[in-house]
């Protein structure tokens, strides 16, 4: 009897219970694939970064992301017709 009170008092009251365990191991294992990923992110931030060490590539970046310009230039923007839409009350639903 004691011994059947005792191993359910460590499986499910005791502050190190199985329960608790199981919880903490969950939260490491989601804890560990958010590492993996943000290892991976910072991994291509460095390699965009060392890529607009380069002027050229900055220019390129900048022109294409913010469409950024020099003095003497005009920017057109091209767009095909598959690419516009028609209605313009669709884009706001």
């Amino acid at each position: 009897l004691v011994l059947t009170i005792f191993t359910i008092w460590m499986l499910f009251f005791d502050t190190n219970s199985l329960l608790i365990h199981r919880e903490l191991k969950k939260e490491i294992n989601k804890l560990e694939k958010q590492q993996e990923f943000l290892k991976d992110e910072i991994s291509r931030d460095r390699a965009i970064i060392e890529k607009l060490s380069d002027p050229r590539e900055l220019e390129k970046f900048a022109r294409e992301q913010y469409y950024l310009k020099r003095k003497n230039e005009d920017i057109y923007l091209i767009e095909y017709e598959d690419s516009i839409n028609p209605d313009p009350d669709e884009e706001r639903h």
